[in-house]
């Protein structure tokens, strides 16, 4: 944006530029903001017994999954880089992953130990971002965090595909057998592991390398 044409010292022509800000409800803070939307119907139908209900809820994930690959790549391309942007990114995965994994404890799918180990190191952290976000600094997401995200990702789809497949399979009369269900809670029982493995690692690397900031927080206040 350009504004009026002054005349400096030298009696040459300028002209004064003023910089604009990024709008707070730009595109890819909408793409994050509809993560959030969109994770209580994704738990919804979840939930239901009915394979059209999972396969919307698959759906549904699969779209999220790409508005959080496009959120940040559209933010550097054009420049629309928030504060916002940053700090609701990692939140609306963390409550995508989080409402995926409390439908699976009730499913059956995954253990509540492993599960509550996962949310509460994903509310810890959030909840250090926070604090550090209402003093006006911000914990960088590091490359392990990201690593860490899409596993917890790639656990979730596989295993609401698992429910899709076992939901078709019963609509058709048909019953998996027993060596299915064990190499395919045997898998999912690995991808969970790993996801857990690097969640609590990436958590604590996370607290590790934002240790000052952490710091500051209490700085004073003893």
């Amino acid at each position: 944006m350009t504004g009026p044409p002054a005349v400096d010292n030298n009696g040459e022509t300028r002209y004064n530029r003023t910089m604009t800000r990024p709008s707070l409800l730009n595109l890819p803070n909408q793409l994050t903001l509809s993560r959030v939307l969109v994770s209580p119907l994704f738990m919804t139908l979840l939930l239901i017994e009915n394979v059209w209900c999972r396969c919307g809820a698959l759906a549904l994930f699969a779209a999220a999954s790409v508005t959080d690959m496009l959120d940040g790549w559209l933010a550097r391309r054009h420049g629309q880089t928030t504060k916002f942007g940053k700090f609701m990114d990692p939140v609306a995965d963390k409550l995508l992953i989080a409402l995926a994994l409390v439908s699976f404890v009730a499913l059956r799918l995954a253990p509540t130990w492993a599960a509550m180990a996962i949310i509460g190191r994903e509310i810890l952290i959030m909840g250090l971002r926070t604090l550090v976000a209402y003093r006006g600094e911000m914990m960088e997401s590091s490359v392990l965090s990201k690593i860490k995200t899409f596993s917890q990702m790639l656990y979730t789809s596989c295993a609401v595909l698992v429910l899709c497949w076992r939901d078709a399979l019963a609509a058709a009369g048909r019953t998996p057998t027993v060596h299915q269900l064990v190499a395919i809670a045997s898998g999912l029982d690995l991808l969970l592991y790993v996801a857990l493995v690097l969640t609590l690692y990436s958590g604590l690397d996370y607290i590790v390398k934002n240790r000052w900031l952490l710091l500051g927080l209490f700085k004073g206040n003893f």
